[in-house]
Order: structure tokens, then sequence, then C-alpha cells
């Protein structure tokens, strides 16, 4: 089967945003030819990211220092941090073996992980939570709100 051409990298979260799909399926279309290159197409995929989640998008290590100190949880932090090293070792040859595809098959799953806590579970839960009925909405703020 030549189309689609996913190079059996997994699917993408279907809560990601458009631009950063666009890239990281075109990663999946090259994955098994130039692993490194898929690796450098997540890395910058994960900078449209920190772009769409309110950040500048010009300097990658600052965008995710804001997000943690926004309070990005740890477990994003660090996977947005893996693909970021990864790509950037991509194409400034580092540690990082990049030619491995079982490497770069783990940047995707990254990826969607980020996706996942980022945007798909806030959405998911503000969903619920906007069903609560308003006077317990209305509790749990004020049960919030310092005194």
């Amino acid at each position: 089967m030549l189309y689609p051409d996913n190079g059996n990298a997994p699917s993408p979260n279907i809560e990601m945003p458009d631009a950063v799909k666009k890239i990281y399926l075109e990663a999946c279309s090259i994955y098994q030819k130039s692993p490194r290159g898929a690796a450098a197409l997540l890395r910058l995929g994960i900078q449209m990211l920190c772009k769409e989640l309110g950040e500048s998008g010009v300097n990658i290590n600052n965008d995710i220092k804001n997000l943690v100190k926004n309070g990005l949880p740890e477990i994003v932090q660090k996977s947005l941090d893996i693909v970021r090293v990864t790509g950037n070792d991509a194409v400034h040859p580092g540690q990082i073996d990049t030619d491995d595809p079982n490497t770069v098959a783990s940047l995707f799953e990254l990826t969607n992980i980020v996706v996942q806590y980022m945007i798909t579970l806030p959405k998911q839960v503000g969903l619920l939570y906007d069903a609560l009925p308003e006077d317990k909405t209305q509790a749990i703020s004020k049960r919030d709100t310092p005194q």
C-alpha cells in the first residue's frame, strides 16, 4: 500500500492542531526512509505546538520554560524536552542515535502524549465540569477563593 505513507508511525492525536498535524504527518511519511529527518520534523512540530499553547514559538527552550512556570506538569515538560533535544541532535550531531527507528518512534508517542495532556484532557475535563450543576460549581469556586 503506497498511500497513506505513514511509515508505521502512530496516528496523530485527534485533538492535535492542524498546523502541528501537518508536520507530524510529514514526519510519518519519511520515518522509515529517514528517521533523522522525522526526528527533526517532530521537533519543529513541538515548537509549533508550544506556539499553539500560547508561547511565542521563537525559542522552544524559552517556550518550555514559560510553560513550566505556568504549571506545566513535569511529565509533559520531560516529553517536550526529549523531543526537543533529540530533534536538535538530528540536525546537530550529538550523542543520541537519531538513525535508530526505535528512538524516533518514541518521539511520535511523546508528541501525542503532550497533545493528550495539554489539549485533550483539559477539553474533556472542562466539558464534564461545565456539566455540573451551577450551585455545585459556585460552592467549589467559593471553597477555592482565598478568604
